[in-house]
């Protein structure tokens, strides 16, 4: 099953649980016709169910969800059980528990069946003869729930129905349904697999040359002013403490910005004059959230790329302004600038050579977060210097960030303005 598919498994499995449903359903007040009651009443109860499925089938989440699947198909009972036939959650009808309970092992034994054979199964009244007379069980039906063409666990309905093809078919749908939000938890787990390796690709990137320098320039220190020194390894330390910091895929612009002040403090201190630092952040904007690490690469290719190859040295400028519902963030240098061709292709490859620190992964990165319209926008030229810039809405549902560690005491702060 691929994702394309999954609203047409939606929209099937609403018309299906309408026809089915319709029947036994009683509205307070008008509700339109009762195709339309029933077709809402449908389509809320996925809505209830999809949350604990989205969070990959668990004991946990299996039993949460299962009032909701039983509801859409209007049964005794349901069961949903993992890969290896073990029942994870399960929902019956009060009035009829003993009746439900008492056919469990035909659930079990139906669901290892459709482990061994990948098919829907089930079990007729007939066949059961559970030796009550007059049981409301006509059937048992269990399909498998699958992810990826592999199949995870099993979706078993105990109904008072008999196993015509209309049951047989919302059971199945509901089945499909049920896997589709399985398929799209594991995407929303690979996703978040894969933002975690893109930031340590982009921490491997932080550029060996500027540790390296760092670390010379507070040895030159340690000799010629010593409280200079004390204070170069504080920021280093916090430096490196908010670069390699474990938890969060998300951070603040204040403390991107805060890290920015220590690396351009390091900076500094070796370039002297040479290296001129501008910013300009309105306040109102220190609270948005942006992917981890997703200025600190633009700051160093600044001044790694733009500046290190001008002699006399340059400016830095970092911007941040209000638009709307939307924070406008750009890093710009007056240095040597670059072919515009040979940096498309150096953003394509930087995963693999580095080339140019991390812009490819923060561009990939801001697409992911925010949609295709929040990626880098980068103008440059031979000679013209570098201004790289980023689209960030000043809300995202979903996108939040975790406070990081308190940081110890910076020299400085980011210089804000309006």
């Amino acid at each position: 099953m691929n994702l394309l598919s999954n609203a047409a498994v939606v929209m099937v499995l609403a018309a299906v649980l309408a026809a089915g449903l319709m029947y036994g359903m009683r509205s307070r007040r008008p509700f339109g016709t009762d195709a339309d009651h029933a077709t809402y009443t449908a389509l809320h109860t996925m809505a209830q169910a999809s949350p604990p499925l989205r969070e990959r089938l668990s004991a946990a989440s299996a039993t949460d969800a299962a009032p909701h699947l039983r509801a859409l198909l209007n049964c005794i009972a349901v069961a949903l059980a993992n890969d290896e036939g073990l029942m994870l959650g399960w929902d019956c009808d009060a009035q009829r528990d003993s009746d439900a309970k008492h056919h469990t092992n035909w659930v079990a034994e139906a669901a290892l069946e459709v482990l061994s054979t990948g098919r829907q199964q089930v079990r007729h009244q007939r066949e059961m003869d559970c030796g009550r007379a007059n049981c409301p069980v006509r059937a048992v039906i269990v399909s498998p729930l699958e992810v990826d063409g592999g199949i995870v666990g099993t979706f078993g309905v105990i109904s008072q129905r008999t196993a015509e093809a209309g049951v047989l078919r919302a059971t199945a749908e509901v089945a499909r349904y049920v896997s589709s939000q399985l398929e799209l938890a594991e995407l929303d787990e690979s996703r978040t697999r894969l933002a975690y390796a893109e930031i340590r690709a982009l921490r491997s990137q932080i550029s060996p040359h500027f540790i390296y320098n760092a670390l010379t320039t507070i040895c030159h220190c340690i000799k010629t002013d010593p409280e200079e020194a004390r204070e170069l390894i504080m920021e280093f330390s916090e430096f490196t403490r908010y670069s390699f910091r474990a938890d969060g895929e998300f951070t603040t612009l204040a403390e991107e910005l805060n890290n920015i002040d220590r690396y351009l403090i390091l900076e500094k201190a070796r370039f002297g004059d040479r290296l001129q630092v501008k910013l300009q952040i309105a306040p109102e904007v220190l609270p948005v959230v942006l992917p981890f690490l997703a200025l600190q690469p633009l700051v160093e290719n600044a001044v790694r790329h733009g500046l290190g190859g001008k002699s006399g040295g340059g400016t830095v400028s970092v911007v941040a302004e209000d638009a709307g519902s939307d924070c406008v963030i750009s890093v710009e240098d007056d240095g040597i600038g670059m072919d515009p061709h040979r940096l498309r292709e150096e953003m394509t490859d930087s995963h693999l050579t580095g080339a140019h620190v991390g812009l490819g992964n923060v561009h990939d990165r801001l697409r992911g977060a925010f949609g295709d319209e929040c990626g880098l926008v980068v103008e440059t030229g031979p000679g013209m210097g570098t201004k790289v810039s980023m689209r960030v809405p000043k809300f995202s549902r979903g996108v939040r960030a975790i406070a990081p560690p308190t940081p110890g005491p910076s020299r400085s702060q980011p210089p804000v303005s309006a």
